[in-house]
């Protein structure tokens, strides 16, 4: 019995996990927040069906929902998708102001509502177009389609300048149907306006040298003209003016084909910018740079006296009984070099350009040498587009030019008194005329309003030299041929020129100088351009800006 007991199994029941009980003071120290500790149920049939359920609910909804589209609808979406289109259309951006360095307007933006962009509004005051320039507006195709999404400059400083101005675009994404109807809009990124500039101008200045120029064109017959006034501590143009000039809002429309047509084709040129991009006989004007390199060259002394009788005359080489007469504008008598500048004196200069007798001359090379020395004959550095150089004559430009011709002393002669090629832009004059004033500082010419501190180009004059020729240009306004600028309040140093034209039966016109005489601040120079022999000289013409600083003393001392 009792072995039977001993063999029987006993039956054990077996215990599941979550039936055991966790002790009290969780001694495995399981983070309960976290679950820790707990045993995962596994997901119930009950649950998985339903799930199931649900995404068989969805996907049906999707293909029923595409079955609509695709077929019920196909129609009506393929209509839309060919009759609406989706574009993305620029937000224009709106072109930076331009001031003046006193901060008048001269340019600035004004919107065009029905076409949704601003358009640029010039200044109403005269001698200001060939400077500002003029732009061109964004345009579509047949299809209405931008294919120039920006203005873009087009001349003057609107060119030179058009990134600055420019600004960003925007965009914004538009659907249109159709009819051009806009169905929808989204997606906007804004534009951003163009930077501001403030040209170097002075609109005062700029305003009474322009309507000198033009009332002695229109009095005198003169085709064009062109002047310039400089700091000549900083190179800023105070004023830079062509006349006639263009209206530059009606060449950005493009509209007016009529007018358009009429500055294009118009003998006055009013698209040129003559200050910068005209190039012309300087005549007299260069006999200051002349003096100044016969002093420097030991040809003469400012003292010295010659004896003029109105005319110069050279036996010719090949006919001794001929004689070559190289004329004055005058018989003046015994005169010095303060005396040769200020009645601009050919005799005078003839002899120390090319030698005479027993005075000798600088000669051709040095002639060009203190030409180049002031900057003729070469661009100077004006932030503008569109400058040229111009010409100084020299043996190996006559040999170029002329083939077989040789040089000859009267070419010397000629060049001394700026004719026979010699070829300057009123830029390359009023910088070089700011040269003699400074005492031999040469500076770059720039439109915009600077804090410039460059000393410039020093040039290796002695400044004991430039003594005569100053004393020489205010002679030439006490009594001589600048007199039309003499006054008690603005003391001016000038000097006149007068250049041959068309096989001389016309002129062109010339003054430069500088003022106060005794401080010099700015320096000038004015060309009138094709005029009959006998008229008003460009002096005149400037007489006006002289009489606004009389009125107005501020701006000899204006920054």
């Amino acid at each position: 019995m009792v072995w039977r007991r001993r063999n029987k199994k006993i039956k054990v029941d077996e215990l599941n996990p979550d039936e055991i009980i966790m002790d009290v003071h969780n001694l495995p120290s399981f983070d309960r927040q976290q679950f820790e500790g707990q045993i995962e149920r596994p997901i119930s049939k009950r649950s998985l069906s339903a799930l199931s359920a649900i995404i068989f609910l969805v996907a049906g909804i999707f293909v029923f929902r595409l079955a609509y589209i695709q077929i019920a609808k196909h129609d009506f979406y393929t209509q839309k998708s060919e009759q609406n289109s989706f574009d993305a259309i620029p937000l224009f951006a709106d072109r930076g102001v331009i001031y003046d360095r006193n901060g008048t307007e001269l340019v600035w933006n004004v919107r065009d509502e029905i076409i949704d962009l601003t358009k640029r509004s010039y200044t109403k005051a005269h001698g200001f177009a060939n400077i500002l320039g003029y732009v061109s507006y964004p345009a579509k195709d047949e299809k209405g389609f931008f294919w120039q999404e920006r203005t873009i400059g087009k001349d003057g400083v609107e060119k030179e300048f058009d990134s600055t101005l420019a600004g960003t675009n925007g965009r914004k994404l538009i659907e249109s149907d159709v009819a051009g109807n806009v169905v929808s809009e989204g997606s906007i990124e804004p534009p951003i306006q163009g930077e501001n500039l403030n040209l170097s101008v002075d609109s005062r200045v700029q305003e009474a040298l322009y309507g000198g120029i033009k009332d002695l064109a229109v009095q005198s017959g003169y085709v064009g003209g062109t002047g310039l006034v400089m700091d000549i501590k900083t190179g800023e143009l105070y004023a830079m003016t062509s006349y006639p000039e263009f209206n530059s809002e009606i060449i950005s429309e493009g509209t007016d084909k009529a007018i358009i047509n009429g500055y294009l084709n118009s003998s006055a040129k009013p698209l040129l910018n003559r200050a910068i991009d005209g190039v012309y006989t300087p005549g007299s004007i260069v006999k200051t740079f002349f003096a100044l390199g016969a002093q420097a060259e030991g040809v003469i002394s400012p003292s010295k006296v010659l004896y003029t009788n109105g005319k110069l005359e050279i036996p010719n080489p090949y006919n001794p009984k001929l004689k070559t007469v190289f004329r004055d504008n005058a018989d003046h008598g015994a005169v010095d070099m303060r005396k040769a500048l200020a009645v601009s004196s050919n005799v005078y200069f003839y002899e120390i350009g090319g030698g005479f007798g027993d005075q000798k001359g600088l000669g051709i090379a040095n002639l060009e040498k203190y030409a180049r020395m002031f900057g003729l004959g070469e661009k100077t550095g004006v932030n503008l587009s569109g400058e040229r150089e111009g010409n100084i004559p020299s043996i190996e430009w006559k040999s170029k030019k002329f083939p077989g011709d040789p040089w000859r002393v009267g070419d010397t002669y000629n060049t001394a008194i700026g004719q026979y090629g010699f070829q300057v832009t009123p830029i390359q004059m009023v910088r070089g005329i700011a040269g003699i004033a400074s005492r031999g500082i040469l500076q770059t010419p720039t439109i915009l309003k600077s804090n410039n501190t460059n000393s410039g180009i020093s040039l290796e004059v002695p400044d004991n030299f430039y003594t005569a020729v100053h004393e020489g240009m205010r002679m030439s306004v006490l009594e001589g041929t600048s007199r039309a600028l003499d006054n008690d309040t603005v003391h001016v140093a000038a000097k006149s020129g007068t250049a041959q034209i068309k096989n001389n039966t016309r002129v062109n016109s010339w003054t430069e100088g500088f003022f106060p005489y005794e401080n010099p601040r700015f320096a000038f120079v004015v060309l009138m351009e094709d005029g009959p022999k006998i008229s008003s000289g460009a002096v005149h013409a400037f007489r006006p800006v002289i009489d606004l600083f009389i009125n107005d003393p501020s701006l000899l001392t204006e920054d």
